[in-house]
Order: structure tokens, then sequence, then C-alpha cells
């Protein structure tokens, strides 16, 4: 529903509103959020990203952090002057990073549950006979005898102790049946 003409209220300048520190603040927030929640606790919106790095004991710049040395032909070391290290305020930091980086990586692929149950089928009634996998009629997606292999080989890679368990069941069964 349209608003009644001449009820709207024209915009008028706060001349009380500090524009400067509104400013600030607004291009504090509109700052990168910092993802890695060990450097987001430690950091100090007052100091630089430099000066901020440097108290946990990390490097902004990389190729000033790690000394490049260049090869010359003799020179002379007499005035030669090693600057202070800056001093790591917040180590904790950067052991909680390289504790975090120990930790071993967890393994995120994984086989769909179809793809388990296929193999299997597969190879509890056919054996290592590929061609009559590709003849069976639960060959849905028309898989060639090399696409079954194939498949076949990604689930024993994925799985190498649970392949080897189906296996010795498989001849468990067979020498029970003989």
């Amino acid at each position: 529903m349209p608003k009644a003409k001449g009820k709207t209220r024209r915009q008028k300048f706060g001349y009380n509103i500090n524009r400067k520190r509104l400013n600030r603040n607004a291009r504090r927030k509109a700052a990168p959020r910092i993802e890695c929640s060990h450097i987001r606790h430690a950091w100090d919106q007052t100091k630089s990203v430099r000066q901020n790095l440097a108290e946990m004991g990390l490097a902004m710049d990389p190729n000033r952090a790690v000394p490049f040395l260049k090869r010359k032909v003799k020179t002379m070391e007499v005035d030669v002057e090693e600057r202070p290290k800056e001093l790591v305020r917040k180590p904790y930091v950067l052991n909680d990073l390289e504790a975090e980086a120990s930790l071993p990586e967890k393994k995120g692929n994984t086989l769909s549950r179809d793809l388990i149950d296929y193999v299997r089928y597969m190879v509890e009634n056919h054996g290592e006979n590929y061609k009559a996998m590709a003849r069976d009629e639960k060959n849905y997606y028309q898989d060639t005898p090399k696409q079954i292999r194939n498949k076949i080989n990604v689930y024993k890679r994925f799985y190498p102790a649970e392949w080897q368990a189906f296996t010795d069941s498989l001849q468990k069964n067979r020498m029970e049946v003989e």
C-alpha cells in the first residue's frame, strides 16, 4: 500500500556524530574475518598486521623472514651488523599452530555404500570373472569388464583391511561348500 502524501520526513544532518570515529569503526568491522581461531583470539586491533604477526612469531613476508644468501666473490665481513630479532610476545599461538599442523590428516574420501555393495555382490557371485560381471543383471550402469575391474581396485585401495577380511570369508565359505 502506498504512503500518504506528505508523510515522509526528510533526512537531517547529524552534527553531533563524530564522523571520524564512525568511519574508523566501520573500516575495522569491514576488515576481513580471520579464519584461524588461534590467530583471531590473539589479534590486537590497535596494532598493524606486521606487528601482530611479529608478536606471534609469524612472518608477514616470507622472503624477508628467511635470509636469502647471495653468492658473492669474497667480501669483507667487518661491519656486518645483525638486526635484533623481534621479540615473540605470544608464543602460545605458534605452539598451537604447530600442534594443530602435527595432527594426522583425517581421511575425507570414502566410497558410496551403493558402490561397496555392488563390488561385494559382483565378487561374491563371479569371483575374478569380469566378463560375467559385465553381463550380470545387477550391472545397471552397463559397466565394461575394465570399468568393473577398476571399481574393484578402487575398493581394494580405499579399504584394504575390509577387502582382506571379505576375501578371507569368501575363501572360508568356498572351503565349507567343497
